[in-house]
């Protein structure tokens, strides 16, 4: 299932840079993250969904793509985004 709206508005207002925010790589990384998040939990009762896993890969990807682009343009952004994220352990 996906985001709810509600969700993603609240996702949007916790991590965007400015008022009128909503494509920032912080925001778009935030919003992946809660989707890889949910696909992880689906899959620990869904063993056999494979398509379901294909587009876990796939926003697995388009989140580290991101997450490198961030990281040569602002490191210091990327450092941050991470650590409020809880993810690169």
């Amino acid at each position: 299932m996906p985001l709810s709206t509600d969700q993603k508005q609240a996702i949007i207002s916790e991590y965007r840079t400015h008022d009128s925010d909503v494509g920032s790589p912080e925001v778009q990384v935030a919003i992946l993250t809660s989707r890889i998040r949910y696909l992880t939990e689906h899959f620990k009762s869904h063993k056999l969904d494979h398509h379901s896993r294909r587009g876990l890969l796939k926003l697995v990807g388009k989140r580290r793509r991101l997450l490198d682009y961030l990281k040569r343009k602002e490191a210091s952004r990327y450092f941050e985004l991470i650590s409020r994220l809880g993810i690169r352990k």
